[in-house]
């Protein structure tokens, strides 16, 4: 029996992906959840074999949180469900350990072969998206051209603005000075040409910086 958790902040969604698995003999729903808090808690208490996972949550950023389970919680293999279709949020979160990427307009017999492949550990990735990387990766040299070149300690701030820090907590996590911070931020913003911090993010996921 496969064990299957679902996390998405929309309830409607959370309801259709437990009613197209109910019917699977091999395969049982034991929760869903509509943030990342109450996934870690239920985590504390029973561990699903597989969480589908959505990337946009109220509390926490899909990716972070998956970030978080696979070190938390090893047993857990984590599918993206998501609308994302941008190659970068596939390699991120793929690199945080996810197992599997399925966008939400998935048929159900996806939905299955993803959990079958995932359950034998194995990576699963929807056919779509699965172009979509094949066709960015032949662009890649031109691409890699194009890229800002941060210094280490600049991609150390960028990860804490991605993961939504205060200049004084970057500046408590780097033990730098909140000035220190806030040069880096603004050299950042130059490299990219972002005016804020939520262009910081979105620029630096699109040049896969993040």
């Amino acid at each position: 029996m496969i064990k299957v958790s679902i996390t998405d902040d929309h309830y409607v969604v959370l309801k259709g992906i437990e009613s197209l698995l109910k019917d699977e003999k091999h395969i049982r729903v034991i929760s869903i959840h509509e943030n990342g808090q109450d996934t870690l808690e239920a985590f504390e208490v029973e561990q699903p074999d597989i969480l589908f996972l959505d990337i946009n949550l109220p509390d926490i950023n899909g990716i972070v949180l998956t970030k978080t389970i696979t070190k938390s919680f090893p047993n857990v293999r984590v599918i993206a469900l998501t609308n994302h279709e941008d190659v970068s949020f596939v390699k991120r979160i793929l690199d945080n350990g996810a197992f599997g990427y399925l966008l939400k307009n998935a048929h159900k017999e996806e939905l299955l072969q993803a959990i079958d492949t995932v359950s034998k550990g194995e990576k699963y990735l929807q056919k779509d998206i699965e172009k979509k990387i094949l066709n960015q990766s032949l662009g890649r040299k031109e691409f890699s051209a194009l890229q800002p070149k941060l210094t280490r300690r600049e991609t150390e701030v960028l990860q804490a603005i991605y993961e939504q820090l205060t200049t004084q907590e970057i500046s408590e996590k780097l033990f730098i000075s909140p000035k220190t911070v806030e040069a880096h931020r603004m050299n950042i913003m130059s490299k990219l040409g972002a005016k804020n911090s939520v262009g910081i993010v979105k620029i630096a996921i699109q040049k896969q910086l993040l």
